[in-house]
């Protein structure tokens, strides 16, 4: 991967050079010889092409099947072999899971389905079935739909790439009555399948595995309370599945809010989850639009509970029980039919107001869950993200239209409430959108933006970006170097203050905070309006430094605390500003840290002459025009995107409040459970 370019911005590509030899003449008489290789080519040929066998791809470049190598790739290892077992219960053959974590890191997951077959396969002599599914990626029983009518398995990789990355596997396979067990290390069978003997009473399949240090790192581990927290979410996805949870005794010590043993059943499903959520919020209407759409086999089966409160939006859709936090059809289908009722609704009651009503108006202050179970579903990349199948559009859809308008006409106070409730927001954005029309310098001086805002000079949001710079120094080379047609300016002095421990009124006083609320124009919280953001993309660049690190999380706090949505949009960026300066004669390059200053030393600058090395202390000693090419330049400039973990949201929510909050003791524990994620340290 080129890091030279930004991915979110249009990259500009130059022409290939072309070779204006003239080319050789060919005769029918003489035999053409191959070319020889050139000085140049002589140490690429057949021998640099590497053919990856087996698993090999997957411990070469894990981020491709798990999406990294952090404390969320490690527990979507143990999400792989969960859905494996959920897929049993969904079609009817298992009706209860065990998941144990113990004190040496090893978590094992158990379900009484039928268990994965263990005679010969038939396309690969003399090995077993379960060797073949352990050890060969797009190895499954999920590709023809006949073993599952749904399933969350599609490309027949997860537990093959868990057995990939674990140091340690165990397989145990009790079937037909007979218990078989299978040993594997790093992807390599330890042995030929065993066969135990007879055992009574048992059945299904038992994976017990440990994640490698060599990927992961020494001292990486999993999470009680994350494995906890999505264990619970499993038996909320489907009523007919029992999930008994345990770990070591020594894992929970001092955890109050994580118990050693627990068993979770929950036939209410989405509504009772929804429930316990919203707590005691306050709520538009009194009843949670819920139900379910049970259908023969599985296929277009939906479950839904939806509410309206003060809060921000907050939906949270799985499809098959795999968590999908970027939406996807699925969403779309709950929007049109929730926004499509209460359209209809309002047409029937005579309430002309209603026809102005968009989804996003429905949806702005909508809390729910949304689980759909359709057969081959498509997703967008391998960690299952966001779902792609357009049919799910439409089962979502003529699931909740009846239901819906029976909850409505069933309820006429309440439907009538939740009507006048959207219709507000309705007209608010309606009235946000007539005060935007106005010209851009006639709403500069209305908004009385701030005075440090060196603001851009188009109209319109849209590829406008607003760079928080930290210190006036560097804010003034910024304003040097960026394009002033669409990237705006606002320096920070000094670090802002920290929203998680600080009371509303220390808040409301801040000028900084002040400043940049008006300078982005959306409104906090609540009051957040996505349309009203004057920037399409927010970039923090602050020096890369500890300092710097701490002002980009200071603010990355604020944005999460004040502005979820903004994030959740894909607003909000970090800069890469480069670290190192190398200089060759005419030739320079810059390195972000000290291993791509390394990579540049054996690559670019592997010739003789003296390299000279300079150290940036911090922005504001970059030239305008260093700082433009390595930072602004969407051409050039690497951006991180910030994202929110929306699987583990209440793993989020509880991070956050932990390492920003008031309790130095919570931070403490935090900072002692993650050590081993940590790289890098400057002690």
């Amino acid at each position: 991967m080129d890091n030279s370019k930004d991915l979110f911005a249009d990259l500009g590509g130059s022409k290939a050079e072309t070779d204006t030899a003239p080319p050789e003449r060919s005769s029918a008489s003489k035999p053409r010889k191959s070319a020889p290789a050139s000085v140049e080519n002589a140490d690429y040929g057949a021998s640099s092409i590497r053919v990856l066998e087996g698993l090999e791809p997957v411990r070469m470049r894990p981020g491709m099947y798990i999406g990294g190598t952090d404390e969320k790739a490690l527990h979507h290892l143990f999400a792989e072999v969960i859905d494996n077992s959920m897929d049993e219960a969904v079609a009817g053959h298992a009706d209860f899971i065990d998941v144990h974590l113990d004190a040496e890191g090893f978590l094992t997951v158990t379900d009484n389905g039928r268990g994965i077959p263990v005679e010969n396969h038939p396309q690969v002599p003399g090995k077993s079935t379960l060797e073949v599914i352990m050890t060969k990626l797009h190895a499954g029983g999920k590709f023809d739909g006949k073993a599952y009518e749904t399933s969350g398995g599609l490309h027949g990789v997860g537990v093959s790439v868990v057995n990939a990355l674990s140091d340690v596997l165990e397989v145990e396979i009790a079937r037909d009555r007979r218990l078989y067990r299978l040993t594997f290390s790093r992807g390599v069978p330890q042995g030929e399948l065993e066969d135990c003997g007879p055992t009574q009473n048992r059945r299904g399949t038992k994976i017990r595995f440990h994640p490698d240090a060599e990927i992961f790192g020494p001292r990486a581990k999993f999470d009680p309370a994350r494995i906890f927290r999505m264990s619970r979410s499993k038996a909320y996805l489907f009523g007919g599945v029992k999930i008994r949870w345990s770990c070591d005794p020594s894992l929970v010590e001092g955890k109050e809010d994580l118990p050693e043993k627990a068993e979770f059943h929950f036939p209410g499903g989405l509504k009772d989850y929804l429930a316990a959520t919203i707590g005691k919020d306050f709520t538009v209407t009194r009843e949670i639009f819920a139900g379910k759409n049970e259908k023969t086999g599985g296929h277009g089966a939906v479950e839904w509970a939806v509410a309206w409160y003060g809060g921000d939006p907050n939906v949270h859709s799985y499809c098959n029980t795999i968590p999908t936090p970027e939406g996807g059809t699925h969403e779309a289908g709950l929007r049109q039919a929730l926004m499509r009722g209460l359209k209809n609704y309002a047409e029937m009651i005579g309430n002309k107001r209603g026809a102005q009503i968009t989804t996003d108006d429905v949806m702005i202050s909508a809390v729910g869950m949304l689980s759909v179970f359709i057969r081959e579903p498509e997703f967008v990349g391998q960690t299952k993200d966001r779902l792609a199948t357009v049919e799910a559009q439409r089962i979502v859809e003529n699931a909740l239209r009846d239901p819906f308008d029976l909850y409505l006409s069933a309820n006429p106070a309440e439907a009538e409430k939740l009507l006048d409730w959207v219709v507000e927001r309705s007209e608010e954005r309606l009235r946000r959108r007539k005060e935007r029309e106005v010209n851009r310098k006639t709403a500069v001086k209305k908004l009385r933006l701030p005075g440090k805002l060196a603001d851009c000079s188009q109209n319109t949001a849209a590829g406008a970006e607003l760079f928080l710079v930290e210190g006036d120094s560097a804010g003034g080379s910024a304003k040097q170097a960026r394009n002033r047609s669409n990237q705006a300016i606002l320096p920070l002095r000094g670090k802002i203050l920290n929203v998680a421990s600080a009371g509303r009124d220390k808040f409301t006083s801040n000028q900084l905070l002040a400043d940049l609320i008006q300078a982005l124009g959306c409104g906090t919280r609540t009051k957040y309006r996505e349309e009203d953001l004057r920037y399409e993309r927010i970039v923090i660049m602050t020096d890369a430094d500890v300092d710097g690190a701490h002002i980009a999380s200071l603010l990355i706090t604020f944005f999460y605390t004040e502005m979820p949505e903004l994030i959740r949009q894909g607003h909000l960026y970090l800069a890469v500003p480069p670290l190192y300066k190398l200089s060759q004669g005419g030739k320079t390059a810059y390195a972000r840290d000290d291993a791509h200053r390394e990579e540049l030393m054996k690559t670019m600058f592997s010739g003789r002459g003296k390299v000279e090395i300079s150290r940036f202390k911090g922005l504001g000693e970059m030239l305008p025009a260093q700082l433009k090419e390595t930072t602004m330049d969407p051409k050039k400039r690497t951006l991180l995107r910030v994202d929110i973990d929306e699987i583990d949201f209440e793993g989020t929510k509880a991070a956050v409040e932990d390492l920003m909050g008031t309790k130095a003791e919570a931070r403490f524990r935090f900072i002692q459970e993650n050590a081993a994620f940590a790289e890098n340290l400057d002690i």
